[in-house]
């Protein structure tokens, strides 16, 4: 629809056309919904039956205990896998070595002992 007919319409038929479009936009929104729901549907589906990826099962990982701890604050922890926590990062940057943070047992410290 070009701007001189949106122009030329009265209050009442722009506010009809507005009612008509808003309730189309609302339809084909509900239905690209539904589309994305039953997609992540089926993706989470293939996910919960066994664990499967492409008829793949996914082995069991073992719990990893944490083998760092902060020295400020001895409720943070990290186990060494991943991305560093900022309070290692901030502590390496300032000159420590990361065995400083050894918790006490942990199998890295048993390995350079033993």
């Amino acid at each position: 629809m070009e701007s001189k007919q949106l122009q030329s319409m009265s209050i009442d038929e722009l506010w009809d056309f507005y009612e008509k479009v808003d309730s189309m936009l609302a339809d084909k929104l509900q239905a690209e919904k539904a589309k994305l729901e039953e997609r992540l549907h089926r993706i989470e589906g293939r996910r919960i039956e066994g664990s499967t990826i492409e008829g793949r099962v996914r082995r069991p990982y073992p719990p990893v205990l944490p083998k760092y701890k902060n020295p400020r604050n001895p409720t943070e922890i990290w186990s060494g896998r991943g991305k560093q926590p900022l309070w290692v990062r901030e502590q390496l940057e300032a000159g420590k070595k990361l065995d400083q943070f050894l918790i006490a047992g942990s199998r890295r410290r048993r390995r350079a002992a033993g």
